[in-house]
């Protein structure tokens, strides 16, 4: 399975991060929800900051294009082998970045490909 770093998490149940989190874990998959808020997702806690993870697969953004540059060099310590840009993440100077480490972009819905078995 993949662990996936979901970042830009939130406490929120109506907000999409949240709901990433709970379909990645029902479907086998490790979460490591990150965001700026306090709280949990069905017993996950909601790490603040930027906490090392080793083994990462997947970073799957849920923050808007103008609050990514502060997390660009965390982005690319974590050695994910892919990066999904979630509808309204997208951010061309990050998708360039990306590609020119050798990882893999995915512009899309983690939630359209968990459900479609895609993921």
């Amino acid at each position: 399975m993949k662990k996936t770093v979901v970042l830009g998490a939130s406490p929120k149940p109506i907000r999409y991060s949240y709901a990433a989190v709970q379909q990645l874990t029902s479907k086998g998959h490790e979460a490591v929800p990150i965001g700026v808020k306090d709280g949990e997702i069905d017993g996950i806690e909601i790490i603040k900051g930027t906490p090392e993870v080793e083994d990462v697969h997947t970073i799957t953004l849920y923050l808007s294009p103008a609050r990514q540059p502060q997390y660009y060099d965390y982005i690319f310590s974590l050695n994910p082998k892919r990066l999904i840009f979630n509808p309204g993440t997208e951010n061309l100077d990050l998708i360039q970045l990306a590609k020119d480490k050798g990882v893999d972009v995915e512009v899309g819905c983690t939630l359209v490909m968990l459900s479609v078995g895609n993921y």
